[in-house]
């Protein structure tokens, strides 16, 4: 580094040494976070990266012109994730290689934007700000690209206007306003950065030009105001900023602003116990040492102002420092308050004022003293910046994965209910059901009001086949929160589970109500309707569930399945070809669309169906008896038989392969097939399994009395099981059976025809 404040006073150009100390800095950085290169998605990583739905180009477009479309209108941020999937998919390095190098990258912006200012200490303050283990929660987290992207758009912004107005060229100007615009679609929070440049010029000048200083950056300004409203809009609208959780008086928010100032300013100065998820302040006016923050804060701006006649430099700094906070202070709602007032990430541009100050103050202290003062200062900061690399290094451990980071958090802040919830989140995905299940109870001792804990409670219950403690969560879940589409939804689910399908209606109904297109709510009340008996209702509500989701299989299944129960068999070959051509795989929707062309008479089209069902699942037992039966109408027993016999190989206690088997052996006109011995077995075994009491059976079972010669058994059996198919209402059988049972009578057995 360099050692002489002229040089630290030279133009933003970098020399070959410069150059190499850049090099160093990014390996040094890019090092210290190696624990976190492969570190897996965290909390809500799977919302920001690309979800499949947003991976084709309309999703590009999607991205750009949907709000809502992404977890927060950042489309810069969300497009360098969808670009990246294109590169490296789901594997996390490439995703935490990108945050650390562009980490490492405003680092060096921030040395050149220093020199450019012709402040000292340029490096110092480029090694503080890339190696500082305040900046891991920015850096580490894949989410926080939108921090580590911003600030580099904001740096490159803020160099290019310097150096606009140092040269007053169009094309600096013209690039920091383009780069500011890519800023603000990345992280809003950097609106601030007008302000800032007027607090740098009133830091070199003294004072503010109106034509010089204030009339360019107006359109800095426009933008930056229309994209803060438009911010605290979203957040409120969209990501839920909003609720008896952001319910401050102004009184309060002050208390919150002065106290959010001294913590965040007592981290970069001690960074220890660094946090995933502060424990969250519980603000009260009434409480009076809270009044001592914001007074603390107003007495040091007050003492700083008061120098400015013969350092600007501290106030600039604290200026900033505020200024970049501002957004997050709590004056404005913004969404991770729910669970702390605090955050590491949200200093991440902040603390360049504090450091940008430490740093000069340490190079000109240095650059005041003798040569031997140099040795040891820079000695000091090399220790010091070893051993910021090294807290970097251990905190970047914490997001290796989730459950360390949940684990990590809850060591160091027990009460945070919401890691808790988390964590039992991931032991729920995870298969650990009983662990999942103590984690939330703690959740709801920590906070007994969170729908959410009980609402997952029900979801770990229900997973656990315990049915009525999940609809005990799930209804406690919907007391606090009455319009919990979510709770609602599985509520119903529960319901149906547990045979309560009135009720299950009901829940499904509330859900719809509160998500008229919600596909998945209108399927399932169509599956209660089905079980109902109530078809029609059935079927409207799969075709209304098929306007938001016309692409998936299983809706298109349920409405063939309701088509067939109502007879129209057209209608569900339509559908079941429909879930087919979506999932050619879908193994039920093939063999039930061979059932309906058998139902429709078409023969060899419902053959290939099932053949193609056992082409897939060889052991798909009702295929080889439907098969079977199919060959059996179209006069070969030998196929009929030999289908029958790999059921009965694969179920030998199924009751209808036994039954269609005894009746061919019993039947067959081909003597070298027929064994009405064998068929005597499997008939009276069927008949066994179902007690007497099929008439399909007995039919069998009366044939192959006949084959045997027991004709008397076969005229009685036979009777009965006239009468039983007279008594279900099966008067083809009844009549065949009668007509079977003359022949019987006079010791004729019965023989089909064909080979």
């Amino acid at each position: 580094m360099r050692s002489r404040r002229s040089s630290e006073q030279s133009s933003s150009t970098f020399s070959r040494q410069d150059w190499l100390w850049a090099v160093v800095l990014v390996a040094v950085t890019v090092i210290a976070y190696s624990p976190a290169w492969n570190g897996k998605p965290i909390w809500d990583d799977e919302d920001h990266l690309t979800k499949p739905e947003l991976r084709s180009p309309n999703g590009l477009v999607q991205i750009w012109t949907h709000l809502g479309a992404t977890p927060q209108y950042y489309p810069v941020v969300h497009t360098i994730f969808w670009i990246e999937h294109r590169i490296w998919g789901d594997s996390p390095l490439g995703y935490h290689l990108t945050n650390v190098l562009l980490h490492a990258a405003a680092a060096i912006l921030l040395v050149r934007l220093l020199r450019e200012l012709k402040i000292p200490g340029s490096w110092f303050a480029g090694a503080l700000f890339a190696l500082h283990p305040v900046q891991v929660e920015s850096v580490a987290w894949i989410s926080e690209l939108k921090n580590t992207l911003s600030g580099f758009f904001f740096l490159s912004s803020a160099f290019f206007y310097f150096r606009f107005d140092r040269t007053r060229t169009r094309g600096a100007y013209f690039g920091a306003l383009g780069l500011f615009f890519l800023a603000l679609l990345s992280k809003s929070v950097i609106a601030i950065l007008p302000a800032v440049i007027l607090v740098v010029f009133w830091w070199r000048r003294g004072r503010l030009s109106w034509k010089r200083d204030v009339l360019p950056l107006v359109p800095f300004f426009a933008i930056a105001i229309s994209a803060g409203l438009f911010t605290a809009w979203m957040e409120q609208n969209f990501v839920g900023a909003k609720g008896e959780a952001f319910h401050w008086p102004l009184i309060e928010r002050i208390l919150i602003a002065g106290r959010a100032f001294w913590f965040y300013l007592s981290k970069l100065f001690w960074p220890t116990e660094l946090i995933f998820i502060y424990p969250r302040w519980d603000v009260s006016k009434v409480v009076w040492w809270q009044y001592l923050f914001p007074i603390g804060a107003l007495m040091l701006l007050v003492v700083l102002w008061m120098l400015r006649q013969k350092s600007r430099g501290p106030l600039a700094a604290f200026l900033f420092f505020i200024g970049m906070l501002f957004p997050v202070l709590g004056f404005f709602n913004v969404f991770p308050f729910i669970y702390s007032i605090v955050a590491d990430h949200f200093q991440y541009l902040a603390c360049i004022g504090i450091i940008t100050l430490t740093a000069a103050g340490l190079q000109r202290f240095l650059d005041l003293g003798p040569p031997s003062i140099h040795r040891i200062g820079y000695a000091a900061f090399l220790i010091l910046i070893a051993a910021l690399a090294g807290l970097t290094w251990r905190q970047a451990h914490m997001y290796r994965d989730e459950e360390t980071l949940w684990h990590t958090t809850l060591s160091r802040n027990p009460s945070s209910w919401m890691a808790r919830n988390n964590l039992a989140d991931l032991l729920l995905k995870d298969g650990r059901f009983d662990e999942a299940i103590a984690n939330y109870e703690q959740t709801l001792a920590m906070r007994p009001d969170p729908e959410k804990a009980q609402y997952n409670l029900g979801l770990a219950f229900i997973t656990v086949g315990k049915i009525d403690n999940a609809i005990e969560h799930y209804r406690a879940a919907l007391q606090i929160k009455p319009d919990y589409a979510d709770a609602h939804y599985n509520l119903g689910n529960a319901l149906s589970a547990s045979g309560q399908n009135d009720a299950a209606i009901d829940e499904y109904e509330k859900t719809l109500e509160l998500r008229p297109n919600d596909a998945d709510a209108h399927n399932n009340l169509g599956n209660a309707f089905l079980k109902g008996g109530r078809v029609q209702r059935a079927v409207d509500q799969y075709q209304a569930a098929l306007l938001s989701k016309p692409d998936d299989s299983g809706i298109q299944f349920n409405l063939a399945h309701a088509f067939a129960l109502e007879g129209q068999v057209d209608d569900a070959i339509l559908h079941y070809q429909k879930a087919l051509a979506i999932q050619p795989d879908n193994i039920e929707a093939r063999y039930e669309l061979g059932s309906a062309f058998l139902q429709k008479g078409q023969l060899d089209d419902a053959i290939l169906c099932y053949q193609q069902v056992l082409a897939a699942k060889p052991d798909h037992v009702q295929a080889h008896t439907n098969l079977g039966n199919l060959f059996l109408q179209k006069g070969d027993s030998a196929k009929a038989i030999a289908q029958y016999e790999k059921g009965l190989a694969i179920a030998p206690e199924d009751i209808p392969v036994q039954a269609d088997l005894a009746w061919v052996l019993a039947t067959c006109s081909n003597e070298s097939l027929r064994d009405g011995s064998r068929a005597l077995e499997l008939a009276q075994s069927a008949n066994k399994l179902t007690s007497g009491k099929d008439p399909f059976v007995l039919h069998s079972l009366a044939a192959a009395y006949a084959a045997t010669g027991q004709f008397s058994r076969a005229v009685q059996t036979a009777e009965e099981a006239a009468h039983l198919a007279f008594e279900n209402g099966n008067q083809g059988l009844a009549k065949a059976l009668w007509r079977e049972i003359e022949s019987y009578k006079i010791n004729s057995p019965y023989r089909l025809n064909g080979n």
